[in-house]
Order: structure tokens, then C-alpha cells, then sequence
């Protein structure tokens, strides 16, 4: 595969993370290396607590933000983790570009750029020759956002009720068109 840079947005809740999910297992299923990072939800009682990151090679998780955490930068409600970002986050995306076809980072958003290794990491993604896929937050305004945003070589696909079941796959011919 060559260099393809595809990045999902769209309201919160519209499924994202969820179309990320999909498009990774149809890679897998390919045989194709998937390595990066798939962010979550900590959800208690059916309110939502906090944010975790996964790494998608190791399935190490950590935990982006959550409500409970005093110290660091804060988002809204959300103390941030910077520990787990640069644990998990750094690491799973530092080690898909050296080991994996593609590299998925899910999500480039406000809690995520708190952490100057996690923008230095998906710095080297975006300069890095590997398939990239990967979520904005839609109202993210760090200058690495608005240079995806810019930029010729990223592709942005907004991700709607409508069609967020066929996403995955399209954005998978795209890949498979690539190589």
C-alpha cells in the first residue's frame, strides 16, 4: 500500500470510533498489520465518565480522561491523562509505523493534543510513507488539525447516519486502490 491518508469527522456520537473499528477488522481480514491507537468511552450507571485509548497491536488500554482526575490539563468536565496518552497512545502509534501496513489514530482531538509526544507522534504518521487512517474531532483547532485539514495529501470523509454502515467499506477500496 502507499501513502493514503483518509480522516473521518462528524458530530459526536455519529460513529466515528465505530467506523474505525470496522475499517480495521476489514483490513485485518485482508491480512493486512493494523497498528495504532482506538479511543472509547468509561461509561457508569449510563452516564459517560471518561475516555480510555487502546493500543490496537497489544490491546493495552489507558485511560485518555476521566471525570476523577484532578491533576493535568483539563477538557470541559475531563481531567486529562498525559501519563496513559504518551504509555499507550505514543507507543501503540510510534510502533504501528515501525511494524504495521497501517496506521489508525482514532482520535486527533482536544483531550488527545494536550500531550506534546502525542502531537510529535502524529506528526511523524503524517510525514511517514504508511497508509494513515484516522478521526478529527470536528471542532478541533490545534494547527496540526487545521494542516490535515489543508492538506492535499489527507482525504476528509464526514461520517452521517446515513452513511456510516458503507463508510468502512469505502474507505477500505480506497486503500485496496492504493497499492
Amino acid at each position: 500500500m502507499d501513502s493514503c491518508q483518509i480522516f473521518l469527522t462528524g458530530q459526536p456520537g455519529v460513529g466515528k470510533t465505530t467506523a474505525v473499528r470496522k475499517i480495521c477488522k476489514l483490513l485485518k481480514s485482508r491480512g493486512n498489520i493494523v497498528g495504532g491507537i482506538i479511543s472509547g468511552e468509561v461509561r457508569e450507571a449510563g452516564t459517560r465518565v471518561g475516555f480510555t485509548l487502546e493500543d490496537i497491536a497489544s490491546s493495552t488500554v489507558g485511560v485518555l480522561a476521566h471525570v476523577n482526575i484532578r491533576q493535568g490539563p483539563r477538557i470541559g468536565k475531563y481531567g486529562v491523562n498525559l501519563t496513559d496518552i504518551s504509555r499507550v497512545g505514543v507507543s501503540a502509534i510510534v510502533n504501528a509505523l515501525l511494524n504495521a501496513d497501517v496506521v489508525v489514530i482514532d482520535e486527533i482531538g482536544p483531550m488527545e493534543l494536550c500531550s506534546p509526544a502525542f502531537v510529535d507522534s502524529v506528526t511523524s504518521a503524517l510525514r511517514s510513507t504508511k497508509p494513515l487512517i484516522g478521526s478529527i474531532h470536528r471542532n478541533a483547532s490545534n494547527p496540526i488539525v487545521s494542516s490535515i485539514k489543508a492538506s492535499q495529501l489527507c482525504e476528509i470523509l464526514e461520517v452521517t447516519t446515513t452513511n456510516r454502515d458503507q463508510l468502512p467499506y469505502v474507505v477500505e477500496e480506497k486503500l485496496r486502490g492504493t497499492h
